[in-house]
């Protein structure tokens, strides 16, 4: 086939890494349609991308998260009239979202209708509160949804740095139990650090590793756990977002909160438990087979709110360390 009639197709992927993972249930509906898929995307996911096999190339988007950059956007769009995309799908809803496929002049423009973005999309879905789930909003706009089981998430690991990281960093893969106590959104989906802390002294009793994971924003956090249990291996800070990819998947189970890394762990089929405070997993329940959420039924829950509105945390707070240590089989 020639280069030039390939069916094409551009991704724009969101700014958050558990949505970015949670796409490629969209992806892959798409890679049954098209010859090949490109994803563009801020940096802090788009490398995320490179671990999907449907994915041909990756587009680093130099633009910070919520800025508009109308110049940059334009520069970037047409950069990526060199992909020759037949259809792009917008996932994020925001207007300057869809401003880079209709600057590089792609014919389908397909997303949900967000803000307003009558002249920027020309097939605007509507009805969106017929999808609970984010999954189902994102296979939504392949045109057909499919039926249940629907597919999952995969990331793929690469084995030749994760040797290497193990190597680097002295670790030794047997019976990790990964705790990653951090969360991008807010203080309401981060249960407290003591609680993490009591998870991380009984598997230590119990003669297993406990691995910190966690940005550099979680360093705090994944600190505090490590002066009440010295013998953790704190990594936090130390990986990329690859690195920790390739380093989890090594773990046998890991506790975390609603967050990028949960949506890893489930992609890696890790054995994950997810702690939810002020978000729901009726909306973005990790998905792997292994996977279980812990919560806590209260009125005044789910919020959705990046910090408590009733100023307590009690969905968080009340949630005793017991109900997920009973769940570690390791």
């Amino acid at each position: 086939m020639a280069q030039s009639r390939l069916n094409r197709a551009l991704v724009i992927g969101p700014a958050w890494v558990g949505d970015m993972i949670m796409s490629h249930t969209l992806i892959q509906l798409l890679s049954a349609e098209h010859d090949e898929i490109h994803v563009a995307a801020p940096h802090a996911t788009v490398s995320l991308a490179e671990r999907m096999p449907e994915v041909k190339s990756v587009i680093a988007l130099d633009i910070k998260h919520g800025q508009l950059a109308i110049g940059e956007r334009w520069r970037a769009g047409r950069d990526i009239t060199r992909i020759q995309a037949s259809a792009a799908y917008v996932l994020p809803n925001s207007w300057k979202s869809a401003l880079l496929p209709f600057f590089a002049g792609i014919p389908r423009r397909v997303g949900w209708h967000g803000e307003a973005r009558y002249l920027l999309l020309n097939e605007r879905h509507t009805g969106v509160e017929k999808y609970p789930l984010m999954i189902e909003r994102f296979m939504a706009l392949s045109g057909s949804m499919p039926e249940q089981p629907y597919p999952k998430p995969r990331l793929q690991v690469d084995e030749r740095n994760r040797d290497k990281l193990l190597s680097e960093l002295n670790l030794e893969p047997r019976q990790v139990v990964a705790l990653a106590p951090g969360a991008e959104f807010g203080q309401a989906k981060k249960w407290p650090v003591e609680h993490y802390a009591s998870i991380a002294e009984t598997m230590i009793k119990r003669g297993r590793q406990v691995w910190l994971f966690g940005s550099p924003g979680d360093l705090g956090d994944c600190e505090a756990i490590a002066r009440r249990v010295p013998e953790v291996t704190n990594l936090a800070g130390k990986t990329t977002l690859l690195d920790a990819i390739d380093l989890l998947s090594v773990a046998q189970q890991l506790v975390c909160n609603d967050s990028g890394l949960m949506h890893v762990g489930s992609a890696l089929e890790v054995p994950t438990i997810g702690v939810f405070g002020s978000t729901s997993p009726n909306f973005t329940p990790p998905l792997g087979e292994a996977c279980e959420v812990v919560e806590l039924e209260l009125e005044c829950r789910p919020c959705f709110k990046r910090d408590c509105p009733l100023g307590h945390t009690n969905c968080l707070k009340d949630l005793e360390p017991e109900r997920v240590i009973e769940r570690i089989a390791i």
